[in-house]
């Protein structure tokens, strides 16, 4: 898949003419990706149309448009969208959050006052004056997002090599019915060692990271309109009740209603 996606080039900015720079972009349906990369400077990303992956060191974060998600400085990170997109992103002075929760990339819910705000400050020119108006809702859009409550559309990335070579594996092979012995053989551990290393750098025991992995990837096929029942095959689901139930448990809504 990825080597039919258009790479995107990064803004060539040292610094930030303001607190707050906004930026707009839109891409069709072949997708882009950007080349691994970091900024001086917080990274807050919001697809008003698709689905946004941010790739991390550290984790996998994935963003319909009800979410958004946030990279601090010096993180270096790749962005993802598989499908036709519409990114409005805001470059955010490093302390211009001051909630802890800011100090690691996560994955945020955005309320319909933040939507509008961005949409609203996406309209002022990049130094916009720092005694006027777009400052003051600058302020606004910034104590908005410092009270955005965080959402669990992420997947924790083990360090191990082995794991990241069952993560190689099943990003690929989503929905093969594949049990914990099996791909532990693939990178020569036994399944209770893939379970007790999964759990020891991750939180998550497999069969909950497996899932969580599943329920993401399904994410995207939602989003490009694929059949319900089609998404859950496609995801190793054994029954369409199976996967609905999941879905809901983790996102709180029916894949039906979610886009």
């Amino acid at each position: 898949m990825s080597n039919k996606r258009q790479y995107r080039s990064i803004p060539a900015l040292t610094q930030l003419p303001r607190p707050v720079y906004a930026r707009s972009e839109n891409w069709d349906h072949s997708g882009t990706q950007t080349l691994w990369h970091s900024h001086a400077w917080g990274q807050w990303s919001y697809a008003i149309k698709g689905v946004l992956v941010v790739h991390t060191h550290a984790g996998r974060f994935v963003a319909p448009p009800q979410y958004a998600i946030w990279v601090p400085e010096g993180v270096e990170h790749q962005v993802i969208s598989s499908g036709a997109a519409q990114m409005r992103s805001l470059y955010i002075r490093t302390g211009s959050l001051i909630n802890l929760c800011w100090h690691n990339a996560c994955v945020c819910e955005v309320s319909s006052l933040a939507k509008e705000l961005i949409l609203r400050f996406g309209c002022f020119d990049s130094e916009y004056k720092l005694n006027g108006k777009e400052n003051r809702l600058a302020n606004v859009l910034l104590d908005t997002l410092d009270d955005l409550p965080q959402a669990q559309t992420q997947l924790p990335m083990p360090s191990d090599k082995r794991l990241l070579a069952i993560f190689d594996y099943l990003q690929v092979h989503t929905g093969e019915q594949i049990n914990i012995d099996q791909i532990g053989h693939k990178v020569g551990l036994s399944g209770r060692s893939v379970s007790r290393l999964f759990k020891q750098e991750t939180g998550l025991t497999f069969q909950q990271w497996r899932q969580r992995l599943r329920l993401l990837s399904a994410l995207n096929l939602l989003e490009q309109a694929m059949p319900v029942t089609q998404v859950a095959m496609e995801c190793g689901y054994e029954s369409l009740s199976a996967f609905v139930a999941a879905f809901g448990k983790q996102f709180g809504e029916t894949p039906g209603k979610y886009f």
